[in-house]
């Protein structure tokens, strides 16, 4: 399962709109999940009301947090995806075998067992997530909340049974016009995130489309490097004597 985590205030102001790029993220298979770190006021609004369009074109679910709440807030919004990310998959396999698309309209023992199913693919899938995090200036205060959230989704991941991957981002890149920057590419060391935060410099506008482009492209890059060591695994062993 692919995800996106985007951690932001909202109120991007920067090249391509992120609403439609969290659609193209769906429409290549990738979940955009959004928290919300905003602030009161007019502009807290717009912020609002930006992330939860995103969240809604990326097939995820968005949730506003003071910085108190930040860490249970990502940890649960994770969760939660996956388990609705394998729910869409068993609704789509029920509606193909069965001609229905609900859970709630099987038989009890039935419903019982799909269910079971689903919590435990929810703990044994292989889990993918791309940490997309907002450091433009207006979310210099809210570092340290998100350290720690970081932290704690960390130790969230590792408690999983099934194997767990993190990659983080941030942007801007830098104060060059780089739209965003590649911190920690995919390992399964998810304790690797919190450390890259000592070194984040937060700057500049707000480019979350853009970003949101770029973090695709690097999935779309591990794809085809999986596809291409597939093939060549295939062809080593059509010649192995």
């Amino acid at each position: 399962m692919k995800q996106i985590l985007l951690i932001t205030d909202g109120c991007s102001n920067v090249g391509v709109s992120p609403v439609i790029a969290a659609a193209q993220a769906y429409a290549e298979g990738i979940t955009v999940n959004v928290v919300g770190v905003v602030d009161q006021g007019d502009l807290g609004e717009f912020g609002s009301a930006e992330i939860e369009e995103i969240a809604r074109a990326g097939g995820g679910l968005s949730r506003l947090a003071q910085t108190r709440q930040l860490s249970q807030t990502v940890q649960m919004l994770t969760r939660k995806t996956v388990v609705q990310t394998i729910q869409q998959a068993v609704q789509r396999e029920l509606r193909q075998v069965l001609g229905t698309s609900s859970i709630e309209s099987l038989p009890p023992e039935k419903r019982g067992e799909v269910v079971r199913v689903i919590d435990e693919l929810g703990e044994t899938s292989k889990l993918r997530v791309a940490l997309l995090i907002d450091a433009s200036a207006s979310m210099k205060p809210k570092l340290q909340a998100v350290e720690e959230a970081i932290r704690d989704l960390a130790l969230s991941l590792q408690a999983r049974q099934g194997s767990s991957e993190i990659s983080v981002f941030h942007f801007p890149g830098s104060a060059y016009g780089e739209d965003c920057k590649l911190d920690l590419d995919w390992t399964p060391n998810v304790n690797g995130a919190a450390s890259l935060f000592p070194r984040l410099q937060m700057r500049g506008t707000t480019p979350t489309g853009p970003a949101l482009m770029h973090v695709i492209d690097f999935y779309r890059k591990a794809d085809y490097g999986n596809r291409m060591n597939d093939e060549t695994d295939g062809m080593m062993s059509d010649y192995v004597v």
